[in-house]
């Protein structure tokens, strides 16, 4: 242990107070890290604004039905996505209004970013006017 002291006690101690569990930590890690592949974020994007079908994910972004069925399986062992049967479809939906709202603030925050989101796309298209 060392032997330095802290510059602000008072603060690292509600700091410390409030920390979460290390399992607990390392679960959020985890889930953030299913997150962060490029083809799960458009496949969320599409299921925060409706549910869907493998099918009708398929042919939205342009993949295989494997592929999407593959990502959909990691997502919904993760407790991202849910599903509903009706008949012989399964549609799938995000999990809760947590995942939705996790999604749009990173949305809403990438959107914000110099170089990403909306201000990105508004440069790249007036570029090609160009």
């Amino acid at each position: 242990m060392s032997n330095e002291k802290y510059l602000d006690p008072d603060r690292v101690a509600r700091v410390t107070a409030r920390a979460p569990s290390n399992d607990t930590l390392r679960w959020v890690a985890d889930w953030f890290g299913t997150l962060g592949d490029p083809t799960r974020a458009p496949l969320l994007h599409a299921l925060s604004v409706d549910e869907l079908c493998v099918g009708d994910l398929a042919l939205l972004l342009a993949l295989s039905q494997s592929a999407v069925s593959h990502q959909l399986r990691l997502l919904r062992h993760r407790r991202i996505v849910a599903t509903r049967r009706v008949g012989k479809h399964v549609y799938y939906r995000l999990h809760d209004e947590h995942v939705a709202s996790i999604l749009q603030l990173a949305i809403a925050h990438a959107d914000e970013t110099p170089g990403h989101g909306a201000a990105a796309s508004q440069t790249t298209r007036q570029r090609r006017r160009s």
